[in-house]
């Protein structure tokens, strides 16, 4: 009895799978403009990471409700389990990769703005996790991507908490780049002089 009114407002596995589509279809284009710094990473660093932060709360919501999505199943929700499991390699072998990655790349990201570090080991497994992260993510992307524009229409309850649930954890990431703005400055500034950007 109590599932119901929550199914309701939340929308059960229907709400679960659109609240992942709408940040999957977020997270790409965020992502997108994240790839074209690596392009020029010496006068894009400050974009590279100023995005890279405020990507943490929309990544750890997406994290969130995959992990709900997988948990539910597993204890046996009947919603969840009508829906099936995904196919055994992604479930088993690409998913724990993923989010392995995932933590490490942003965790180390994250390491490296805080202690103003441009070299050295935590560099190095920023470098390595974003390799594994990017495979991972590119097969994750292809099995799913023409799923989303179905997943995103959805009929089902509690579209506007959703939506606002996204827009706050964009914020919140808007919040916490801005925050970080001087640490990533203060980055910038030691890379573009080692390298001699800002020489006369």
């Amino acid at each position: 009895m109590l599932g119901r009114p929550k199914k309701r407002i939340f929308g059960g596995s229907d709400g679960n799978e659109q609240l992942t589509a709408i940040l999957a279809t977020l997270l790409l284009v965020l992502l997108a403009v994240e790839g074209a710094t690596l392009l020029n990473m010496r006068s894009l660093l400050t974009v590279h990471a100023f995005i890279g932060v405020l990507l943490v709360p929309v990544v750890a919501l997406k994290l969130g409700s995959t992990g709900w999505r997988m948990l539910r199943y597993y204890l046996g929700a009947d919603e969840y389990v009508r829906r099936g499991p995904p196919h055994i390699v992604l479930r088993t072998i690409v998913a724990p990769v993923l989010v392995a990655s995932t933590i490490a790349l942003f965790a180390s990201g994250v390491g490296l703005l805080a202690i103003g570090q441009r070299e050295g080991a935590l560099v190095g497994l920023h470098k390595a996790s974003f390799l594994v992260w990017f495979s991972a993510t590119t097969v994750h992307v292809l099995t799913r991507i023409f799923r989303l524009p179905r997943a995103i229409r959805l009929p089902s309850r509690g579209l506007a908490l959703r939506l606002g649930v996204v827009g706050a954890s964009l914020a919140a990431g808007v919040v916490l780049a801005t925050v970080s703005l001087p640490a990533v400055d203060h980055l910038q500034d030691d890379v573009s002089g080692h390298v001699g950007v800002d020489a006369y």
